[in-house]
């Protein structure tokens, strides 16, 4: 796990280039309210950013054991909870998070029963049961992982409330027990804190159930699954491609960026009275009719035992472990994750970078415009007698009140502005969505057939989509108003300004168009007349409403954000013109009555003409620092 290691170090030398930039900023004293913001997200990327891995498979299949191959051998133990049969119940996410002491956090299966989807329970503690880890008694945490694994047995009518069992369907049909129970999760979510290294420097992994959970969590279809940056799709080598590893594949995987597909327990196919060419000639048959199955090329297919690879590990036998494969999915792995996630993050900070050195000029160009005039002004005075000087006073001051009364002219505008910025909160309202939400949910309940099911959500879609046009066109407005703003009285004073930063939002419309889709590809065309799938409709639409809710409430953050700073830059060149000519006034005002020399007040202002260069410098070098940082990076190349 060297390469998650390096990329860790390489955060860590970009958020010390920040914090450096940063003070810098704040010592030259033109951090104002835009430029703090963009410095914070910037910093925020970095300490935040996390690298998700998902592991999806039938039961049995071994993902536990792979979790613990790749990621927890140096404990000399397994640390999740694996054997034959199911062993994880219910979505299981390992990471660390500081503000929590180790522990597992249990979501009760209960919460089913309530429109709401996982993502709206995490920020309400009093909702999960929470479990303290020993990190120094390994039989105790063993004995804690295991909660994972835990089942109840309750009555069918229960089941039904959480969406877990249908009478009516043919599939389900056997989970009813010679008792009259059915057994199901005692969890419905699991959050494991560990401050294991690897996790402790951003890695998140998600141990899913088997894959008929995927269907009845949709949790794990609308959020966890499609947000991984790696999905490792996990098959037996002796089953191959089974019908159902077909559909969760074409359902809610696909091939794509970060999706590799695992061919694991190899170990079965180690035929002792074969040669090991010919148990290598079998197994790369069986990677062969995988990979076609699934439409992909036989080397995105991976052969590995994870039992094997972790006994060999743990005991020191390299031969096994050589043996076992998995340090070719390993390199696979992280050479397709390490870059992908770099090349976004990079991305992002270069966007941040390039607006935050567009301010610091904008602010360093615009002082150095006034010491110029400043400095030109009192050399212009060299020789000139007190009536002169009594003028420029008078014309200085001529110049101030007209300036005054042009900031006056600016209420209209910023009238307007205040209206318009109403008007998009509106737009953007989240009542309006938990409204519209709860009109589908009552419509969804009192339909009981497919059109009549379909077309509430498809309304649903339509309103947020018209919701978030409506908001685009309403930012574009506030620019067009601000941009009118800044250029008129930029040409009525003389200043430069820069234009007002723009805004989209057509990542919100994206969000909520891949969620759409995700709902289309599993509702667009199925039948919806067994009761199972309409309660499963009813309880996906709850996330539906959950990611939707998501957007929105980001959607709105970035809008704030946005209108706070919109009139930063203006206001922070009004008022440095207002103390440009405060400046200038209060300069001829000393010469005129002889307190000061002009000698020296030109003096001291070529002074500051050159401090001024050499912080341009100084900014310049502290941000080409952070550019290095994004590219000298100490991580290997993908091989």
């Amino acid at each position: 796990m060297q390469d998650i290691q390096d990329y860790s170090a390489w955060r860590a030398s970009i958020a010390a280039a920040l914090d450096d930039y940063r003070a810098a900023l704040a010592r030259a004293d033109i951090a104002d309210a835009a430029t703090a913001q963009r410095m914070t997200q910037a910093a925020a990327r970095v300490r935040d950013d996390r690298l998700s891995v998902a592991f999806v498979a039938e039961f049995s299949r071994g993902k536990s054991e792979l979790i613990n191959a790749i990621f927890f051998a140096d404990y000399g133990q397994r640390i999740l909870p694996s054997s034959a049969g199911r062993t994880t119940m219910c979505p299981t996410e390992l990471l660390w998070d500081a503000a929590y002491e180790p522990c597992i956090r249990l979501l009760p299966i209960e919460t089913r029963a309530r429109q709401l989807s996982t993502s709206d329970f995490r920020e309400d503690a009093s909702a999960w049961t929470v479990l303290p880890l020993e990190l120094d008694a390994p039989e105790r945490m063993a004995q804690a992982f295991r909660q994972v694994s835990m089942t109840r047995r309750v009555a069918p009518e229960e089941a039904q409330a959480y969406g877990l069992y249908d009478p009516e369907n043919p599939e389900l049909a056997d989970a009813l027990g010679a008792d009259g129970l059915v057994e199901i999760s005692q969890w419905r979510h699991a959050i494991i804190n560990l401050p294991h290294p690897l996790l402790k420097q951003g890695l998140v992994i998600l141990d899913t159930p088997g894959l008929n959970a995927i269907g009845t969590e949709p949790e794990l279809t609308l959020n966890l699954i499609p947000n991984a940056h790696a999905v490792l799709f996990v098959l037996a080598a002796e089953t191959g491609v089974t019908r159902s590893d077909i559909e969760v594949w074409r359902t809610h995987i696909g091939a794509g960026p970060g999706r590799i597909v695992v061919l694991n327990k190899i170990d079965a196919m180690w035929d002792a009275l074969r040669s090991e060419d010919e148990n290598a000639a079998e197994i790369a048959r069986q990677q062969a009719s995988v990979a076609r199955q699934l439409g992909l090329s036989p080397e995105q297919v991976y052969p590995v035992s994870a039992q094997k690879a972790l006994v060999g590990r743990i005991q020191g036998d390299m031969d096994l472990f050589e043996r076992s494969r998995l340090g070719e999915l390993e390199a696979a792995l992280l050479h397709g994750l390490i870059p992908q996630k770099k090349t976004i993050l990079g991305g992002a900070l270069r966007e941040d970078l390039a607006a935050l050195d567009a301010a610091q000029t904008a602010a360093l160009n615009a002082r150095g415009r006034g010491l110029v005039e400043q400095l030109q002004e009192l050399k212009s005075l060299r020789g000139k007698n007190q009536n002169v000087l009594a003028h420029m006073m008078r014309r200085i001051e001529a110049e101030r009140k007209d300036f005054d009364a042009g900031l006056l002219r600016l209420q209209d505008a910023r009238t307007r502005f205040a209206a318009l910025s109403t008007e998009l909160y509106s737009t953007l309202d989240m009542d309006a969505v938990a409204r519209q939400a709860e009109s589908v949910r009552l419509a969804l309940h009192a339909a009981r057939f497919a059109t009549g099911m379909r077309a509430p959500v498809r309304a649903f879609f339509d309103n947020t989509r018209a919701s978030i046009d409506g908001a685009a066109a309403q930012v574009a407005e506030i620019g067009t108003v601000m941009d009118a703003m800044v250029r008129g009285f930029a040409a009525e004073h003389g200043l430069t300004l820069s234009p007002p930063v723009p805004l989209s939002l057509a990542r919100y419309r994206d969000e909520i168009a891949a969620v759409e889709a995700l709902y289309v590809k599993q509702f667009g065309t199925a039948t919806l007349l067994m009761t199972s799938r309409s309660t499963l409709l009813e309880r996906f639409f709850d996330s539906i409403v959950s990611s939707v809710r998501r957007s929105f409430r980001a959607a709105n953050a970035e809008v704030e954000a946005w209108l706070k700073v919109l009139m930063v830059p203006l206001e922070t060149q009004i008022r440095q013109h207002k103390e440009q000519l405060r400046h200038r006034l209060s300069s001829i005002q000393r010469i005129h009555d002889a307190t000061d020399s002009l000698e020296q007040k030109i003096a001291a202002f070529e002074t500051s003409q050159d401090e001024l260069e050499q912080q341009r410098r100084r900014l310049a070098a502290l941000n080409d620092a952070v550019g290095a940082a994004l590219v000298d990076t100490p991580l290997k190349e993908a091989a």
